[in-house]
């Protein structure tokens, strides 16, 4: 038995390309002839976001890319769309713009139990589907233990702040490699692959990684 392929992912909750990234990875994924091992890592694409921001979608995004909110309504109404096609249901209008840090810092206390994969797309489906809130600690307990986390061990990890460094290590990492956008994907630590693309570029790489390997 060959060992399993690695693949590492940046990504940001509040990024609806990392969620129909994520599905088409998984076609690939699906589609290849052996092992993989997947692992996200945090990247956080509006750090300064607050926490419990007051306004819609379009109003952040009017505020934070100084777009017209014309024109915002218009792409959002297109990736609504585009996540369509992939199954996804996006509700931009019951969305609760927020900060990602405490999700990420989640993230990490999920893969320490296994739940990680569980939980992102928990996550993802959460804040792009379901309009809920997935930035305080009590919302994020509740998600968590909808994937099978013990609820006060999830709170004492985001109370005391125990993965914080660890997400700083993952946002660390990413600026080494160059990464400024998300989703990104590294396959055994050598091919990147940048931007939710189709299913079939992600299963190339994954066949040279396993052919490459096999020398």
């Amino acid at each position: 038995m060959s060992a399993p392929i690695k693949v590492d992912i940046w990504s940001d909750i509040a990024c609806p390309w990392c969620f129909i990234g994520k599905r088409r990875f998984e076609k690939a994924v699906a589609d290849f002839d052996g092992d993989v091992e997947v692992e996200f890592h945090s990247f956080e694409l509006a750090p300064d976001t607050p926490v419990d921001f007051s306004g819609s979608e379009v109003d952040f995004l009017a505020t934070h890319k100084g777009m017209p909110e014309t024109q915002v309504r218009q792409m959002l109404d297109q990736m609504t769309q585009l996540a369509a096609t992939e199954g996804l249901e996006y509700d931009f209008d019951a969305l609760q713009h927020t900060n990602t840090l405490l999700a990420h810092q989640a993230l990490h206390h999920a893969k320490q139990h296994g739940l990680q994969h569980e939980l992102k797309e928990r996550l993802l489906s959460a804040y792009f589907e379901q309009g809920r809130h997935v930035g305080r600690v009590d919302d994020l307990v509740e998600l968590g233990s909808e994937v099978g986390l013990d609820p006060e061990g999830m709170r004492d990890a985001l109370e005391s702040g125990r993965y914080r460094d660890a997400v700083q290590a993952d946002i660390a990492q990413a600026r080494e490699y160059g990464i400024s956008g998300v989703p990104f994907f590294v396959v055994e630590g050598k091919w990147g692959v940048s931007g939710a693309q189709d299913p079939q570029i992600f299963t190339q790489v994954l066949e040279r990684a396993a052919s490459e390997g096999a020398v």
